[in-house]
């Protein structure tokens, strides 16, 4: 439930639509890093999200990843606006393989109506993190109706 404080509290309104996203709850995500401009996903390890060979599926790593980047610009806009992908590319470096998986989005650029972010998913093992995924996502400012 969204109350007034987070309409002028983004880290607040972040937090608020995160618990909406039903994906993120099935996923069994959470966030972690909520700053202007940069959102931190946390999954840990599952085995039923990873692919054959016991890597994180890919389309698990691009979800949160997805969801990090859209976040990152969601902190930046107004009370009221919403957020959705208009596209990404994503590079995937090594495999995903650890005990948990963080997806970073950080915002490149901001815009009235598209933000270009920056988004990285790190497989963990304790301290020790590897890069696994790298890309740019375009996030569109929306006002719902």
């Amino acid at each position: 439930m969204v109350t007034p404080a987070t309409h002028v509290d983004p880290a607040g309104r972040v937090r608020a639509s995160f618990e909406r996203q039903s994906i993120m709850q099935l996923l069994g995500a959470s966030l972690d890093v909520v700053e202007p401009g940069r959102v931190d996903i946390v999954l840990p390890y599952r085995a039923d999200l990873c692919q054959q060979n016991g890597f994180l599926h890919a389309g698990i790593s691009t979800t949160i990843a997805d969801s990090a980047g859209g976040y990152a610009a969601f902190s930046l806009f107004q009370p009221g606006e919403d957020v959705l992908t208009s596209e990404f590319k994503m590079n995937f470096l090594a495999p995903a393989k650890g005990e948990r998986y963080v997806a970073s989005g950080r915002v490149v650029k901001p815009g009235k109506r598209l933000s270009i972010c920056q988004v990285e998913v790190h497989a963990y093992e304790g301290e020790q993190a590897a890069l696994c995924v790298i890309g740019l996502l375009t996030a569109v400012r929306v006002t719902p109706r």
